[in-house]
Order: structure tokens, then C-alpha cells, then sequence
């Protein structure tokens, strides 16, 4: 009986997986978060901007999946994708204690 180690392409691929949708969704928080305080903050009627922000969340959440695996670099997809939604999470919630 012989055990395998998981090659080195399996784990890069459950990286890439994982990083698509824990990285993508974390980046899509951040681009809603900011863009429904930003939209409040110009005067849109909340419930406007939540509903615009979520439509478009669908695309923006497509779109940095596929980039997950189309970069060369599988760091700089996990920097930049969990990098963005938290400075994007961050300046929300700074935009929204100058509202209040």
C-alpha cells in the first residue's frame, strides 16, 4: 500500500479555487460597502444604492473570479483581492462615521 502527496499543480489549483471565491467575495464586499456608503453620502436613497450596488456586485464578482485565474502571480491575487476589499471595507466605514 503506497500513499501519494498531492502534487504540486493540485494544490496550486485548490489555491487558485480558494482564492477566487474567498478573495472575490471579500473584494466584492468591499466594493458594495463603499459603493452604497458613497452613493448614501451624495444623496442617493439607500435603498437605490443597495439595490444598484448589488446588481453590479454579480459582474464585479465574475470578473475578479476569472482574473483569479488568468494572473501569473497567485500571491498578487490574494494581495490584491483581500488587500482591496479591506482597504474598500475600511474607507466605508471612515466615509460613513464622517456622515453621522
Amino acid at each position: 500500500m503506497t500513499t501519494t502527496k498531492p502534487s504540486l499543480t493540485a494544490v496550486h489549483v485548490l489555491l487558485r479555487i480558494a482564492s477566487a471565491l474567498l478573495g472575490g467575495y471579500a473584494f466584492v464586499w468591499g466594493v458594495v460597502t463603499f459603493g452604497i456608503t458613497g452613493l448614501v453620502a451624495l444623496g442617493v436613497a439607500y435603498d437605490q444604492a443597495r439595490t444598484g450596488l448589488m446588481l453590479l456586485a454579480f459582474l464585479v464578482f465574475l470578473t475578479v473570479f476569472l482574473w483569479a485565474f488568468a494572473a501569473a502571480s497567485l500571491t498578487r491575487v490574494w494581495l490584491v483581492l483581500l488587500g482591496g476589499g479591506a482597504a474598500l471595507t475600511a474607507a466605508a466605514w471612515a466615509v460613513q462615521r464622517s456622515l453621522a
